[in-house]
C-alpha cells in the first residue's frame, strides 16, 4: 500500500506541475496587471501555486481549473496590496508585459507621443482603481473573461461583478477624459 501512496503522490505532482506549466504565464500576468510590479508579481504566482498545490485535493474538478486559479492568484494579488496598504506601482516599462504601446508600424512623431502619453495615462489610472475595480477590469479587459467567471474569481455576485467592470470603466474614461479631448 506503500508503493501506491507514493505512486499517487507522484501522479499527483506530475499532474499539477503540467497545470503550473500550463497557466503559469496566465497568473504572472494577471498578478502583473493587478500589483504592477514584476517582482510582485513574481511573489504572488509563486503563493498562488503554493496556495493551489496545498488545497489542490478540495479542488471540485466539475469547476473550471483557470476559474480557481484566478480567484487564488486575485485573492492573493489583493491581500499583497492590502498589506501594503498602497496603490500598485505605475511600471516604468511602456513595453512591459501588462501594457503594450499602440502604435502602427510606422508612427509620426505626434502618434508616437500621443500613443506613449495613452500608456502613461491608463497605467496611472489603473493604479488609481480599488484592487478589486483592478482586477475586474483585468480580468474582463485584457483576461477576456465573462462576469460569471469574474463573479466567482471575487466571491461576488454576477450583479456585483458586473457593478465593478462598470465603476472601473467609468474611472477610467474619466481619467482618460483629457487625453481624448487633445486629439485631433
Amino acid at each position: 500500500m506503500g508503493g501506491n501512496a507514493t505512486d499517487s503522490s507522484g501522479e499527483r505532482e506530475a499532474a499539477f506541475r503540467q497545470l503550473v506549466e500550463r497557466h503559469g504565464r496566465m497568473v504572472f500576468r494577471v498578478a502583473y496587471r493587478i500589483t504592477g510590479n514584476e517582482a510582485d508579481a513574481e511573489d504572488v504566482a509563486q503563493e498562488t501555486f503554493l496556495k493551489a498545490y496545498r488545497s489542490f485535493d478540495r479542488f471540485d474538478s466539475r469547476a473550471s481549473f483557470s476559474t480557481w486559479i484566478f480567484r487564488i492568484a486575485s485573492n492573493c494579488a489583493i491581500d499583497l496590496l492590502r498589506r501594503r496598504k498602497t496603490r500598485p506601482e505605475v511600471p516604468s516599462d511602456v513595453e512591459g508585459p501588462e501594457f503594450p504601446t499602440p502604435v502602427s508600424a510606422d508612427p509620426t512623431p505626434h502618434a508616437a507621443l500621443l500613443s506613449a502619453q495613452l500608456g502613461d495615462r491608463l497605467r496611472a489610472a489603473l493604479a488609481e482603481l480599488s484592487p478589486h475595480e483592478r482586477t475586474a477590469f483585468v480580468l474582463r479587459h485584457f483576461e477576456g473573461e465573462p462576469t460569471e467567471e469574474i463573479a466567482r474569481c471575487l466571491g461576488v455576485g454576477a450583479n456585483a461583478a458586473k457593478q465593478t467592470v462598470f465603476r472601473a470603466v467609468r474611472k477610467l474614461r474619466a481619467a482618460l477624459a483629457p487625453l481624448r479631448e487633445s486629439l485631433p
